[in-house]
């Protein structure tokens, strides 16, 4: 990101949904809510396709949580309508308790009953007189249960509290699953591991549930989680959601400036756009389908921006921070020049730029470095 202070920002305008479906699970359509005066929820629409996994990312207090107790019966919308299967459970005059919706929920902390066992918290929602052969089947399904989620079937006897964090998430995921729900809804259910069990866990949940054909909802405010877990991403900001596509969409062709930034690292330069082409520090750069012309604000993404021996843009090292596999260097770009003849419809240059090597051994401070830029950039409005 330069080192210039951002324009203000505009609000989120109300996205749709990706492709539409006929083979659609959960529709939400114009749902508001309120607290008291303050607007949580401000006209989300939104569409789930069965068997779909869909990530919902955010910043907290951007009503991520909220959409999802609606979701789950917990909540009433203030207007709007809510359908599972085609069938209106909240809205219009339509109200169908969360025990009847058939859908599952783990929270963040797990929320596991630490007096009862591990086997217990599992058989919670189970009725043993339901099932063909009463309590032994009931302790059978516990341990397909357990097995599901990659757990030992000794771990039936344990209390929560003598399990890791990350096992206490996934007999959380085996106690939602045992009632057989049609959608599953996770909130926040990783943030409390540490780094690498997070990942193992996430895939391990993801997994499960995609065997399973269990149409999926994560809340989450990890941008990376989002992306890597759900075939199909959706921003909100602000009550609205601001952008809705698969993970590679949104992130390669962010709708705004926010999204574009929440979403990950961003460089953003001023530049000017003549057709398809914005000139900016980094030289001309190819925009698909600009939503201007003249002075605009152009996004790359850090490692659109490659470092070359051949380069043509030159920029000298100001610092670097070292994480191991990688380096983050920031890098003062060298004022643009004409060639004979020639002249720049924007010159640009000295602004700061921040992009991501493996060697940082040829990137210490005080290094003139030649760059490259690859790919397309995403241009935005100048906003006032």
């Amino acid at each position: 990101m330069t080192e210039q202070s951002p324009s203000r920002l505009p609000a989120p305008r109300v996205a749709a949904s990706v492709a539409p479906t006929t083979n659609t699970h959960l529709d939400i359509a114009e749902v508001t809510k309120n607290f008291g005066s303050q607007a949580v929820l401000k006209g989300v629409n939104l569409s789930v396709a069965k068997g779909g996994t869909t990530a919902i990312v955010g910043p907290s207090g951007s009503g991520k949580t909220t959409l999802l107790r609606l979701i789950a019966g917990f909540e009433h919308p203030a207007t709007g309508s809510i359908s599972l299967n085609g069938t209106t459970v909240a809205g219009n005059g339509v109200w169908l308790p969360a025990h009847k919706r058939h859908v599952g929920y783990v929270a963040q902390d797990g929320a596991l009953f630490p007096h009862l066992t591990v086997g217990q918290n599992i058989a919670f929602g189970l009725d043993s007189s339901a099932l063909d052969g009463g309590r032994r089947a009931v302790k059978t399904r516990v341990q397909e249960l357990l097995e599901m989620v990659s757990l030992d079937a000794d771990m039936a006897k344990r209390r929560p509290h003598q399990l890791s964090g990350g096992q206490q998430q996934r007999v959380a995921l085996a106690r939602a699953l045992a009632r057989e729900p049609e959608l599953m809804l996770l909130d926040e259910p990783f943030s409390a591991l540490d780094a690498g069990l997070r990942v193992a866990t996430r895939r391990a949940v993801a997994k499960v549930l995609n065997e399973a054909g269990v149409t999926t909802i994560l809340v989450t405010h990890d941008q990376a989680e989002a992306l890597s877990f759900a075939d199909q991403v959706a921003i909100m900001r602000g009550g609205k959601l601001a952008q809705i596509g698969n993970p590679f969409v949104v992130y390669t062709r962010p709708a705004d400036r926010a999204t574009a930034e929440f979403l990950g690292d961003a460089v953003i330069l001023n530049a000017w756009m003549e057709g398809s082409l914005a000139t900016c520090s980094l030289g001309g750069i190819p925009v698909r389908r600009p939503p201007a012309q003249g002075l605009v604000q152009l996004m790359l993404r850090p490692e659109q921006i490659r470092i070359a021996p051949d380069g043509p843009i030159r920029g000298v090292v100001v610092d670097t921070d070292y994480f191991g596999p990688e380096t983050t260097v920031r890098i003062k770009l060298a004022p643009r020049v004409a060639a004979a003849g020639a002249s720049l419809a924007y010159p640009g240059g000295g602004e700061i730029i921040t992009i991501r090597h493996w060697n940082a051994s040829i990137t210490k401070p005080g290094t003139e470095l030649c760059l490259r830029v690859v790919g397309e950039g995403v241009a935005f409005p100048v906003e006032d």
